[in-house]
């Protein structure tokens, strides 16, 4: 099964030494599952739509992650451009070779203000995966909950530039992601 990661700067790993596709590599290295990433760093939605036959199409995998929004956000990339992108990905691989695809948000913020430009994102993330029938991965979320269990705090998890995750973030994305490759493998060796 070939495990797809196209995004931005995150998933790019920016600032940081391991990024989670190079984590779920090594989770994933003695069995079937290959995980892929061609992640740029600063590369909003346009670019994924625009480098969709460069990046995506060729490699045709099982399962497409999507972890788009927060160089849009930074650009600014309208939301309703935002939302187009993210519908024109999708689209265009279930057109061509039908892949499983999740859409991930990213981390919370917090200062108030990024955090309410980022809801936008969020927001339109989960409403372009239910309106296509996606994964929604709301990394916000589970970030903020593993806060809570864990009681870091959430400089704990990001850099100096707080917009990046470090390695501790970059492992927690690395265990969520992880997951939701696994419940796919297993409705894949079960149909």
């Amino acid at each position: 099964m070939i495990v797809l990661i196209r995004g931005g700067s995150i998933a790019a790993g920016v600032h940081t030494s391991t990024c989670y596709a190079d984590l779920l590599k090594e989770k994933f290295a003695d069995t079937d599952i290959e995980i892929m990433n061609c992640s740029r760093e600063k590369d909003s939605s346009f670019e994924g739509i625009w480098s969709f036959y460069e990046d995506i199409d060729p490699v045709r995998p099982d399962f497409l992650i999507l972890h788009f929004g927060i160089d849009d956000m930074y650009r600014p990339v309208y939301r309703s451009e935002f939302k187009e992108n993210l519908v024109q990905i999708v689209r265009l691989a279930r057109q061509r070779f039908n892949p499983h695809i999740a859409l991930l948000t990213s981390q919370p913020f917090e200062d108030p203000g990024e955090m309410d430009s980022a809801q936008i994102y969020y927001r339109t993330v989960r409403e372009v995966s239910l309106d296509l029938d996606c994964m929604f991965v709301p990394v916000h979320l589970l970030w903020s909950g593993h806060l809570h269990e864990s009681g870091l705090r959430h400089r704990d998890l990001v850099n100096s530039d707080y917009r990046y995750p470090n390695e501790e973030g970059h492992r927690l994305l690395c265990n969520i992601i992880y997951d939701r490759i696994c419940s796919i493998r297993f409705f894949h060796e079960n149909q």
